[in-house]
């Protein structure tokens, strides 16, 4: 089974939350998951849904705040297995071309 999550972790504050956010994503290197950074989040790929909840968990206590602010989104199919990289496939092919456009300027 593979399960897919969407992850953002950010302490609330005025400035830069790089740092913080850099804390989150290297908590999970301490996981069996597959993660990629986006500027919205993280997507995370995880063999069972405990996995990927205790690597949500982990990145959230890793941020250094009064105050942190934690969204997960979670893709639990329990049918078939389905990788992230999987479903952006499938909805580029009914695109006929990549899910990413040119950036301006």
């Amino acid at each position: 089974m593979t399960v897919v999550g969407f992850l953002s972790v950010a302490p609330v504050q005025q400035g830069s939350m790089a740092e913080e956010v850099a804390n989150a994503v290297a908590a999970l290197d301490d996981f069996d998951v597959v993660y990629e950074t986006t500027p919205m989040g993280t997507t995370i790929e995880a063999a069972d849904a405990a996995t990927l909840f205790d690597a949500a968990r982990a990145a959230h206590e890793a941020v250094d705040g009064d105050r942190v602010s934690t969204f997960l989104k979670v893709d639990d199919k329990r049918t078939r297995e389905v990788s992230a990289s999987e479903k952006v496939a499938a909805v580029e092919r009914e695109l006929g071309h990549p899910a990413t456009s040119e950036r301006e300027g």
